[in-house]
């Protein structure tokens, strides 16, 4: 077997560029990210890398629109429940609630950009309807021409603003990651002559992939010539993880070109069935009104599948789109590109039906990432089509692609800003490097097409995998070129999505087994992530409801992840469990119980499911009780099956983080009894441990607490020496809200005379700081209800009652997740 090549044969970088962040990729997604984080840091200098010119790529091919909730009879929820209904059970709906949430805002920001949208005769957005859709959320610009008016507003946005460099004709080639791993820049070859002509360095301290898809792995497809995949390529060899990659949606209207016809295919808006236009078989059967409720206007998987189920019965290697009703008029004003493309290729579809069949179009997995567009690999980021955000799932619904590439992206930058790394020499990560014959390239895209396309089976993908891999063989030297570079790209990401659909062995959304023809929820409700190592490609099961249950504990899935790496990498140092390997034989399974030794309140079950979980899809986790729950000695906590070596291998890992947290939980429900009855709320301060706060405090949370801020960015805190440096509290005061007028203002005191100038500013929180008991009372009968009071330093369990009866709202207890100890849990096995 040929290795899949960590890296890519190229010569040394003969130049070199600095900058804060490289965007990689000039569509929607990587220029909204490079203006929005100018806007948000003035300082920076953003590079943006691109593959052809500053106004190429994928966007100014989208036809259809941006899905957005802008009627007063739409509601983000029903674009939710859209959304989530075509993902088919697979989308993270935490993303999607984003999505649909920010989405309208980031709209409008982008209409301030400049971007020019159709409107009616009083001056209102023109909403139309696409697949998927039940009401009508989307807005275009041209009649189908959406993507090149983006297009053109974003790059005349970025070519105005100095701050943003751009180097045009550039192949992004790998990853540059200094001695830890961490994101450092790119090297690229520039396609020309100049000064920076051939291989050279991107150097920065994060790197924005937003590359677009890989729609060119396929023999035929709506994607450009450049969309071949090397966004995800890159992301692959540099160590991230690549989520749900065996589903990609073939668009059900690609205009049919003839017998053979291969490359970019002319794509027929979705927004032309909106419009009423409906799909015939050449009898002229409106075959879609017996297959779903919405007929001719169900999600893009279910009309091409239907299609293609349609061609196989009647041996056709098309069907057809009958839009005649609309007339000449419409065609013109609404249709204006689709109309002169047909009639370039010879029909008239204001008097013909347009003959149409499924093509590759659009990727709804991707590069793994979380909500603020983080992948696994520190410093890079990821948005647009090359991502996985999870708000795809299985099928992507109509026009929300547009929508996803502007929200992440801004989000994207907004993180940027928010947690800047001092720049670090790039080190040099010794990985094995290799190229791909580029004469291979119609060979992998006609067996794509061919086995893994539209229609799929055990057979099918088998043959593809194996033609796959001797592809990557050659029997002679291949020199580093931009065809032997593309050929590589798209060899690895054809072999990561065929290794994928083979492993899902199911029907769901863009993903199509007839040899197992249903949907399968028990076994296959769940996400597939690849990552290629030293042995190729590994693959790893994901329970669906894992990452959605994290971020909805206000967890992030990539920051425990990473967490959960360095406590492993701290066990194995990139070896083995020795003693496990040595006295267990690597196929034994065992069952394990996780067991209370002592009484309190459990809380971290799903962070440590999120650990056992490491050892892939064999492992089976039953919880027995839920976090917040109250549990004695000899309790159940959760049951594990799998192979024992990999039990014992993250028991500690495990362990470590679900005794901690719940220690942190039992303790937070001591001080909870000690004050039951009162008004007051037990709360936790910011003395976490590095890394843990968010798992802390959501510990806090699971003992009945309630949290303070996260940290010193989302609320200011005025304390005695912000106030000596300011010339008194009431300067302090005046100055933050000057300096930042919308955020939450707490002031910190310790004498009763500084309550009321506080008061007089507007002071809408007062921390009462070593206050006695006598104090506190006092403070509550000179506040009077005017503010929040809280009471710190010097509480104890003891005096905690007396403190909540005097009237505070909160007492803060910085023990809560400083000093705990942890509770005593262990793991039992019990069968092997």
């Amino acid at each position: 077997m040929v290795a899949i090549p960590r890296k890519l044969t190229a010569p040394a970088p003969g130049w070199s560029v600095d900058a804060d962040v490289v965007v990689v990729g000039s569509g929607i997604a990587g220029l909204t990210a490079a203006l929005t984080y100018t806007e948000l840091a003035p300082e920076a200098r953003v590079l943006v890398v691109t593959k052809d010119v500053l106004s190429a790529g994928s966007t100014r091919w989208a036809q259809g629109g941006i899905a957005a909730v802008l009627d007063p009879e739409d509601t983000p929820d029903e674009h939710l429940n859209d959304t989530l209904i075509a993902g088919v059970g697979l989308c993270d709906e935490e993303a999607v609630r984003i999505l649909v949430t920010e989405g309208p805002d980031a709209l409008k920001r982008l209409i301030a950009h400049g971007a020019r949208f159709d409107r009616d005769h009083d001056g209102e957005l023109q909403l139309t309807r696409e697949g998927g859709h039940r009401r009508n959320r989307i807005v275009h610009a041209g009649g189908d021409a959406t993507g090149a008016e983006v297009q053109r507003a974003l790059t005349q946005a970025v070519l105005a603003e100095p701050r943003i460099e751009v180097i045009e004709h550039a192949l992004v080639l790998d990853l540059i990651q200094d001695g830890s791993g961490r994101a450092r820049g790119v090297t690229l070859h520039v396609m020309g002559e100049g000064a920076r002509d051939g291989v050279g360095a991107a150097n920065a301290r994060a790197v924005v992939l937003a590359s677009g898809g890989m729609g060119q792995i396929y023999a035929a497809t709506t994607n450009p010539v450049v969309s071949t995949g090397d966004g995800v390529a890159l992301a692959l060899r540099a160590g991230a993880v690549v989520r749900d990659i065996e589903f990609v949606q073939f668009h059900p209207t690609v205009l049919w070109l003839g017998e053979g016809s291969t490359g970019q295919q002319p794509l027929v808006s979705e927004a032309v069935r909106g419009e009423g236009a409906v799909l015939v078989d050449a009898d002229g059967d409106r075959f879609m009104r017996d297959v779903h409720e919405l007929a001719d206007l169900a999600p893009r998987d279910v009309v091409a599948k239907a299609i293609t189920r349609k061609m196989n019965e009647t041996g056709a290697d098309h069907v057809y789109l009958d839009a005649r009703d609309f007339g000449e008029e419409k065609w013109r004003t609404r249709f204006p590109t689709i109309l002169a493309v047909c009639r370039e290729h010879g029909i008239d579809p204001v008097t013909q039906p347009i003959p149409v069949a499924p093509a590759a179009h659009y990727a709804s997995g991707g590069v793994r990432t979380d909500l603020y567009g983080r992948t696994s690999v520190p410093g890079l980021y990821a948005c647009g089509e090359v991502a996985c955000t999870g708000v795809h799932g299985a099928n992507r619904l109509a026009s929300n692609s547009l929508l996803e590439g502007l929200v992440f992206a801004e989000r994207i930058a907004s993180d940027l800003v928010s947690h800047t790394e001092a720049p670090e020499a790039p080190g040099v990560l010794d990985r094995p490097e290799g190229l791909v014959d580029p004469r291979v390239r119609t060979r992998i895209q006609s067996h794509m097409s061919r086995g893994a396309g539209v229609l799929r089976s055990d057979e099918s993908l088998t043959e593809v995998a194996r033609a796959l891999e001797n592809a990557r063989w050659t029997p002679i030297a291949v020199e580093p070129c931009t065809e032997s570079w593309e050929a590589t790209n798209l060899l690895t990401v054809a072999s990561a999505l065929v290794a994928a659909a083979a492993e899902r062995e199911e029907t769901r959304g863009a993903h199509w087994r007839e040899d197992h023809p249903e949907r399968d929820d028990d076994r296959w409700r769940l996400h597939i992530d690849i990552s290629l190592g030293t042995e190729g490609l590994h693959m790893r099961h994901q329970a669906h409801d894992i990452d959605a249950e994290l971020a909805g504990l206000g967890i992030e899935p990539a920051r425990l992840a990473h967490l959960v790496s360095t406590a492993l990498d701290e066990d194995l140092a990139g070896g083995l469990d020795v003693t496990s390997a040595a006295t267990i034989p690597a196929d034994q399974t065992a069952v394990a119980d996780l067991v209370a030794r002592k009484e309190g309140v459990v809380a971290g079950l799903a962070v440590a499911e999120a650990v056992f979980r490491q050892a892939g899809s064999e492992i089976v986790v039953e919880r027995r009780v839920k976090d917040g729950d109250r549990v004695g000695p000899g309790d159940v906590l959760m049951t594990v099956h799998g192979r024992t070596r990999d039990l014992l291998t993250l028991e500690r890992t495990a362990l470590n983080f679900v005794t901690h947290l719940s220690g942190v939980a039992t303790v937070t429900s001591r001080w909870v009894d000690a004050v039951a009855g009162t008004k007051a709320r037990v709360r936790d301060t910011r003395k976490t441990l590095p890394g843990l706060r968010a798992l802390e405090k959501y510990a806090v949370h699971c003992g009945g607490g309630v949290n303070h801020r996260m940290g010193l960015h989302d609320a200011a805190l005025i304390k005695d020496n912000h106030v000596v440096a300011a010339g008194g509290v009431a300067e302090a005061f005046r100055a933050v809200r000057q300096a930042f007028p919308g955020i939450p203002i707490e002031v910190e005191v310790d004498r009763i005379d500084q309550i009321e100038p506080v008061l007089a500013e507007g002071a809408e929180e007062i921390l009462l700081d070593n206050f006695t008991v006598e104090q506190l009372a006092e403070a509550v009968r000179l506040v009077g209800g005017r503010a929040r009071l809280e009471s710190s330093g010097g509480l104890t369990l003891d005096t905690a009652r007396a403190v909540a009866e005097t009237g505070v709202d909160y007492l803060a207890v910085g023990a809560l997740t400083h000093s705990v100890s942890a509770l005593d849990i262990g793991l039992d096995l019990r069968g092997a």
